[in-house]
């Protein structure tokens, strides 16, 4: 079972309608190229196939509920009509409708879209996985409910329960990296119309995954971080963060917090906080030595760059990038610097520039060509002999397609490691691949979701890894190192590897690339960077 043969049976039948196969995906590298060896997608539980709608693929996130009587039926295709209508009336949808129109009315449906989707490729190009594909299905359903036109010029499908349900679960079966977009002659924004779906069905509907929304951006409202981190245990965690920091490098390290006046604040996603505390520890290692005026700010929500609306919901999006620009104005610093957070820096960089006005539009910048000007600048000492392995360097789509923000990070690492050992990624910058975890996979592990993620979103990556290092020794004694300046993309990295096994069978490992910058520090003890304790 491939897919539907045909858009018009997308609303039929009551199981899933497409299955991703080993056998029909294209081999990896070695040393992991022998596809017998691969793991199946295990079968959902039969227990979440009763209880949920699981009538689209391998997997379930959304957990719609399947419905029981005519009624609910009704409720499900009446609502997706109602917030349909509203995408396309400029009070509701004055952000995006503009994009979402032009691509409803003017794709040429010449499939070029279709080669620059990784997803597609990866499962065997299964054509339910096309950049297309949910948007036709949208289409047909736009011309015919909200336009009136004719369906024998434009298509049509039915639209009923499974309809409604598959499309917005399908809508999750996209990792909103815009590459698509990117390669379109005319600029049709296939990325767009699955994230509209996903805000269609959140602001209207109420459906939503629960790792974006209830542990997500509600829990960074209320609490403070989407990791759960109120005021207080934050501080407790950065203290502890500036006690190893000190340790580890022989370098005294302190870490403002609500430093009124400040020329910078510094907003990290939290989750560094938590997982990879070195990455925090660095920044202020590097911050504090180039003699940079910064601050953090401990204001509810303002110490996490995370806003995870920017993934499916614009009315969750404004309001946390609004507390992110109350808290940089309460504090009166004169601009705010993203950390090494992909979608911190779409959302409040590019994305914010719709709601942020007034006094809150507070100047927004990436923190990489602040690093590339430590790096320059003469006033730390690097010996790029300390970073004597293989690095490859992970472009993350917000930063790179998005933003265009690509040469600073590469002009870091001419710094810090040695010309020869740099392996560059093909395709690379603007025309990269996503990690497989973007628009909040990442974060996402329900049912069987996490396998399914690494299996199909993440291969592609995991394959551009292993080509950028052929020709190494693929063995742990030989530490390759994959620099990912991105908090989310270095989450899916990292399980990317454990998945595969990759760090016991190929030797690879990760972290970000303030990381590297101070293991390169000359005034800081050697070995900042411990391959050893990777696990």
């Amino acid at each position: 079972m491939k897919a539907p043969r045909s858009i018009k049976d997308f609303s039929k039948g009551d199981g899933p309608i497409a299955h991703v196969a080993v056998e029909d995906q294209i081999p990896l590298p070695p040393p992991f190229d022998k596809i017998e060896e691969e793991k199946e997608i295990p079968p959902l539980r039969e227990q979440t196939r009763e209880n949920y709608a699981c009538i689209l693929d391998d997997t379930v996130l959304v957990n719609v509920p399947r419905p029981k009587t005519k009624e609910e039926e009704e409720a499900l295709v009446n609502g997706f009509l109602s917030g349909l209508r509203k995408l396309f009336t400029p009070e509701n949808n004055w952000t995006f409708l503009q994009p979402l129109m032009m691509t409803m009315e003017h794709c040429a449906k010449c499939q070029t879209c279709n080669e620059s989707c990784h997803i597609y490729e990866e499962t065997g190009r299964n054509p339910l996985y096309r950049p297309t594909y949910r948007s036709e299905i949208l289409r047909r359903i736009y011309y015919k409910y909200i336009k009136n036109a004719s369906t024998w010029v434009h298509g049509d499908v039915d639209l009923n329960w499974k309809t409604v349900v598959r499309l917005i679960e399908l809508s999750y079966r996209c990792n909103l990296c815009r590459r698509c977009a990117q390669t379109c002659p005319i600029g049709a924004d296939n990325g767009l119309v699955a994230r509209e779906i996903r805000k269609l069905a959140s602001q209207e509907m109420g459906i939503y995954t629960r790792e974006l929304h209830k542990d997500g951006s509600m829990l960074q409202l209320t609490v403070g971080s989407s990791t759960g981190m109120n005021q207080l245990v934050v501080k407790d965690n950065v203290e502890f963060i500036e006690e190893d920091t000190t340790d580890l490098t022989g370098i005294e390290t302190k870490i403002p917090w609500d430093k009124k006046g400040a020329e910078i604040l510094l907003i990290h996603n939290a989750g560094e906080i938590l997982a990879w505390p070195e990455n925090v520890g660095s920044f202020a290692v590097l911050f504090n030595a180039a003699g940079l005026d910064w601050t953090l700010s401990s204001d509810l929500a303002a110490y996490d760059g995370i806003n995870y609306g920017v993934f499916y919901d614009d009315v969750q999006f404004a309001r946390t990038a609004i507390r992110h620009a109350e808290a940089a104005r309460k504090l009166g610093v004169k601009k705010i610097v993203l950390g090494e957070c992909g979608h911190a820096h779409k959302a409040l960089t590019v994305i914010a520039d719709k709601v942020l006005t007034g006094d809150l539009n507070i100047p927004r910048e990436s923190c990489m060509p602040i690093l590339r000007d430590i790096a320059k600048s003469g006033k730390i000492a690097f010996d790029k002999t300390r970073n004597d392995f293989p690095v490859t360097l992970h472009d993350p789509c917000n930063l790179t397609r998005l933003m265009g923000v690509i040469a600073p990070q590469r002009e870091v690492l001419k710094e810090i490691v040695p010309k020869h050992r740099f392996r560059e990624m093909t395709p690379h910058g603007c025309h990269n691949y996503c990690c497989g975890g973007g628009s909040g996979f990442a974060i996402m592990s329900g049912n069987n979701f996490a396998e399914f993620r690494h299996h199909v979103f993440g291969r592609r990556k995991f394959r551009q890894i292993l080509e950028a290092f052929q020709g190494e020794p693929m063995d742990k004694e030989h530490p390759k190192y994959v620099c990912a300046p991105c908090s989310n993309c270095k989450g899916q990295i990292r399980d990317i590897i454990k998945y595969y096994d990759a760090w016991e069978k190929a030797g690879i490992f990760y972290g970000g690339l303030v990381e590297l910058m101070v293991n390169a520090m000359v005034d800081v003890k050697p070995g900042y960077i411990d391959f050893d304790e990777f696990h």
